[in-house]
């Protein structure tokens, strides 16, 4: 039998030090490395990825930026403190980023835009400086800025560990040098969006979506009929949140999204009830962080309602944060194929 547990129940309390202790990939990621990343023969970018990061882990802690990563971009000197890897979605930006984490020495610290600046919340921003700065690595993975706020936030803290000789790499969909584009008035802040476009130089990673590659569309949503012998049946021994849809978005917005993580922990498959498309833009942008921690836990799910391609409304997908909207329909529709086919999601 099944334990069956509400997220809706939960409000869970975070420690610094528990935020601190968190900055390493999620058990997706946790034993990937480069010899396990599976580059796409037609897209010859993945391969050069492998070894210009290869390169850039040798380097870490020595004051180098590394054999073929230094080839790379041996036309002129740079000092720049990292590398940025830009692509699509799904092509293995974060299991390359993870890659490295485990290749490099330590300290070092992974973890994704969004918990960044929260850890700046928490801690302050002298105090995160003061923290990371001892670190050899600092990995960003879905850099993304939001608003005008966090544009000077983070050009602050990577200019100021790339000061303290801190290497830095991050993961995007979107050019260091056009962060911010249709989100806000990017031209009022290019001084600040220029800082952090020079702190690294740009790998471009080319390829269709991994998590759907060779694989068939997400499938229907269930009926909420059929939702408790599912549970039954595939989740014997384990612990299920439950949730109407309704309920867990308006709970969301009661628990600050550094906890998210912690929300879901011990939790081995999500159920929502009657999945609606979500109409405003903060309570979507809430759900994708909430997506990101479910992706990288592996949660899967099972859920009724309108299927996950259709969770966001049409203006929200083609507007300025449309590059979250469609890394979060990705992977929720990776965990619930998984969820619902019992086919594992790709990392």
């Amino acid at each position: 039998m099944a334990q069956i547990e509400q997220l809706t129940a939960r409000t869970p309390k975070v420690s610094v030090d528990e935020l601190l202790n968190g900055f390493y990939p999620s058990p997706r990621f946790g034993e990937v490395s480069f010899a396990s990343y599976r580059p796409d023969p037609a897209q010859p970018s993945q391969g050069a990825a492998v070894q210009a990061l290869e390169g850039f882990a040798a380097g870490v802690g020595t004051g180098d930026s590394g054999g073929f990563f230094k080839k790379m971009f041996s036309k002129k000197e740079t000092s720049r403190a990292g590398i940025y890897l830009d692509g699509g979605f799904g092509v293995g930006k974060t299991h390359l980023l993870a890659s490295l984490w485990h290749a490099a020495p330590g300290p070092k610290a992974f973890g994704t835009f969004v918990e960044y600046t929260n850890l700046v919340g928490a801690l302050s921003f002298r105090k995160t400086v003061e923290a990371l700065s001892s670190y050899r690595l600092v990995c960003i993975d879905e850099f993304e800025l939001d608003d005008p706020g966090d544009t000077v936030l983070m050009s602050r803290l990577m200019r100021e560990l790339a000061d303290a000789g801190v290497k830095l790499a991050a993961t995007s969909n979107t050019l260091p040098g056009s962060l911010g584009d249709g989100r806000f008035a990017a031209v009022d802040f290019q001084r600040e969006i220029q800082v952090l476009a020079d702190q690294f130089d740009v790998l471009r990673i080319d390829g269709e979506d991994f998590r759907h590659r060779g694989l068939p569309d997400a499938p229907a949503p269930l009926r909420n009929s059929e939702l408790s012998g599912r549970i039954a049946s595939d989740f014997e021994g384990k612990t299920v949140a439950q949730d109407d849809f309704a309920t867990l978005i308006d709970h969301l917005a009661g628990v600050h999204p550094s906890r998210y993580r912690q929300l879901l922990d011990g939790v081995d498959g999500v159920v929502w009830r009657d999945v609606h498309t979500i109409t405003e833009q903060s309570v979507a942008l809430r759900f994708v962080v909430l997506a990101d921690r479910l992706y990288d836990k592996d949660v899967p799910i099972l859920a009724s309602g309108v299927a996950f391609d259709n969770l966001f409304t049409e203006e929200m997908m083609t507007g300025g944060y449309m590059k979250k909207y469609f890394r979060a329909v990705s992977r929720l529709t990776a965990l619930a194929r998984e969820g619902q086919e019992g086919k594992v999601a790709a990392a």
